[in-house]
């Protein structure tokens, strides 16, 4: 992962730091700081930076947005 992946994750992470546990809070804050010295992370805390990204922006398939849009639209 590249250091601009790197930032962009801490970023988006920003937004939903209210949403963490403490635990993943303080982990992430760790990781916020490392980022802003320009630090690279290791492979560990790359993963769990990972995860917390996977955790709080799920991706979502075409066919089950398809299928929330249809839900939506349709009135019966």
């Amino acid at each position: 992962m590249t250091s601009d992946e790197q930032r962009k994750m801490i970023q988006r992470l920003k937004q939903v730091i209210l949403k963490m546990a403490s635990d993943e809070r303080q982990a992430f804050e760790m990781m916020s700081k490392r980022d802003r010295d320009d630090e690279e992370l290791d492979s560990l805390t790359m993963a769990k930076l990972k995860q917390l990204n996977i955790k709080y922006f799920p991706k979502h398939s075409k066919q089950a947005l398809e299928d929330v849009w249809k839900k939506l639209t349709d009135k019966k």
